[in-house]
């Protein structure tokens, strides 16, 4: 077996130990609930968070320092749409029908929008990685003047830069694939700040679309008839549910990708440069309980994420073939080894 061989098997055995977790997760799932406030199902166990538990526990430390404890003085009620935008509606709907005091959003775009459709008084805490103001979530960044305010990531703005460390790191691909979703409204948009890069780096890039899980296999398969030599994947949230899709279909196929988060490169992606989603998450949080305590959305002026992370692992990186140049890996806030 060769070295590359065994690499793959190991990954693809640690991503399934993991996967196994998360399903054990899953069947005791309604084991740990309760009901609570006129039957609306609560989650009583962090278990129940599976992969998501380290951004919610983030935004409780935010909630924590803003004077609110889960179990104590607030209680959370937790909907998930899994990457799949068509059950957004729905979901902001039944929070709005709850009567909850805040809406706290994951997720980007698409779930500001639909929380904005589904109330125009519901206090709202989004983040996104568009500009809020071109989509219309807030009138202005310094005074939202709406029911609206959060954090802005973005994440969209980043594609380029992300674009431009895979080409530091790869220079000799002479094709750049990009796979977006083309269900996420930032998809065009997406697309354009990365061909506009592109040009300027004088850099070969095709885009492949991919809205489901065996979109995302064609999309690997047509990348690699294309002889791609590195894969750039955009920022989307219903990419983040399939990380370890992306992560061994990279290492099967040896290919090169950057993502948008570190918890990619964690898993055993090769490198990400985007922001922190736990410090963005604590943000939220913060801004939450400054709403619970009686402060108005329309007067809290949208923050900015501060915290961006380019983090490199070194062991994908070897396995794959590649030296990363120094000043690239000097440049890194996390290299796994």
């Amino acid at each position: 077996m060769s070295v590359w061989d065994d690499f793959i098997r190991r990954l693809e055995q640690e991503l399934a130990e993991c996967r196994s977790d998360l399903e054990l997760l899953e069947s005791g799932r309604m084991q740990n609930r309760e009901r609570r406030d006129g039957g609306a199902w609560v989650d009583t166990t962090q278990q129940e968070l599976g992969p998501y538990a380290r951004f919610i526990e983030a935004i409780k430390q935010g909630l924590r320092e803003a004077g609110y404890v889960e179990g104590r003085n607030v209680a959370i009620e937790y909907r998930w749409a899994d990457g799949q935008y068509d059950r957004l509606p729905q979901l902001a709907t039944e929070l709005v029908d709850r009567g909850v005091a805040v809406i706290i959003l994951v997720g980007g775009g698409p779930t500001t929008a639909a929380a904005k459709a589904a109330t125009a008084t519901m206090p709202i805490v989004f983040n996104t990685g568009e500009d809020p103001v071109k989509t219309g979530a807030v009138a202005a960044l310094n005074r939202p003047g709406g029911n609206a305010t959060g954090v802005s990531l973005l994440t969209v703005a980043m594609e380029a830069k992300r674009l431009q460390l895979l080409h530091e790191l790869v220079p000799t691909a002479a094709v750049v694939a990009i796979v977006v979703n083309p269900n996420n409204p930032q998809a065009d948009q997406q697309l354009q700040e990365l061909q506009a890069a592109a040009r300027t780096l004088g850099v070969q890039v095709e885009a492949f679309k991919a809205g489901t899980p065996n979109e995302i296999d064609t999309a690997f398969a047509n990348v690699v008839q294309r002889r791609a030599g590195a894969l750039h994947m955009a920022g989307d949230a219903f990419f983040n549910t399939r990380r370890e899709q992306f992560i061994v279909l990279s290492a099967r196929h040896a290919l090169p990708t950057v993502f948008s988060l570190r918890e990619f490169p964690a898993a055993g992606g090769l490198m990400s440069y985007g922001p922190s989603l736990a410090d963005a998450y604590r943000q939220q949080g913060i801004y939450a309980g400054r709403i619970l305590k009686g402060e108005k959305p329309a007067e809290m002026p949208v923050q900015q994420a501060v915290k961006v992370e380019l983090v490199i692992n070194l062991q994908t990186a070897k396995t794959l073939g590649l030296s990363i140049p120094l000043p690239l890996l000097g440049r890194a806030d996390e290299v796994i080894e």
